[in-house]
């Protein structure tokens, strides 16, 4: 996989997602994050943003203890889309001062500073197409950024048992789910064992319990619950009652 400027690309999601919100109602439902708005996904994507901004920046060793940070939220839910645009242009004036090869804490499994951006990279991305689809438009996400989201989702996901307690039920006895994209080269298998479950890099070739095929964007979605393993686009086979564990408890 080429590699990604997810500095860069974090500047471009947030433009996109501001130019999608900046001219919308605040009060328009947001169908994938049911009960929000698009003022809550909004002040939540800036949130999000000025708190890893923050982390970065600090350059912590160890998991915060607090959260209190001044997010300079506006008052008015019509100033959400230039609050988060300024979140994303502080987020990049941290990004340029930070060595991103730096060692860090994060809650995922690279313990470096480039875990933040790409991590945030993410979040803006989903939340960005929530907003979009929430406005009719259509789910449009580059193929290589969405392989790049599914390898980060993927990679991360056993340590987020802390905020997606459900993930510590992904227990089985050496079952395997194999993620194939169907636009390009590349799949992960995922390996669930009686002590856990990750990634098997060393397994690029062996044979799956069950499988999800899809394009990058719709595997990516998937993840996320953005999309159902029902929906057209996504191709399921093998071990249906291991399908269905995964996504019963693999929400983010």
């Amino acid at each position: 996989m080429t590699p990604l400027d997810h500095s860069a690309a974090v500047a471009a999601e947030s433009a996109r997602f501001v130019g999608a919100v900046r001219a919308a109602d605040p009060a328009t439902p947001v169908p994938t994050t049911p009960g929000w708005t698009l003022a809550d996904l909004v002040k939540h994507a800036g949130s999000v943003q000025r708190w890893f901004t923050a982390l970065l920046r600090q350059r912590i060793q160890e998991r915060p203890t607090s959260r209190d940070l001044d997010l300079k939220i506006p008052e008015r839910a019509e100033a959400y889309p230039d609050w988060l645009a300024d979140a994303a242009a502080e987020a990049g004036e941290a990004f340029a001062a930070t060595d991103l090869d730096a060692p860090m804490w994060a809650w995922g499994a690279d313990q470096h500073a480039r875990f933040w951006v790409r991590r945030m990279l993410f979040e803006t991305l989903v939340h960005r197409v929530d907003a979009e689809l929430a406005l009719g438009g259509k789910a449009d996400i580059a193929p290589e950024l969405a392989a790049d989201g599914v390898d980060e989702f993927l990679t991360n996901l056993p340590y987020a048992v802390f905020f997606a307690p459900g993930t510590a039920k992904l227990r089985a006895e050496n079952r395997t789910i194999r993620f194939a994209r169907t636009d390009g080269d590349g799949s992960w298998l995922v390996r669930l064992r009686p002590d856990g479950f990750g990634l098997d890099r060393d397994a690029a070739d062996a044979p799956a319990d069950a499988t999800v095929s899809a394009t990058a964007a719709d595997l990516l979605l998937l993840l996320y619950g953005r999309v159902d393993r029902a929906s057209e686009g996504v191709a399921v086979a093998g071990d249906e009652a291991l399908l269905a564990l995964w996504f019963a408890n693999s929400a983010f």
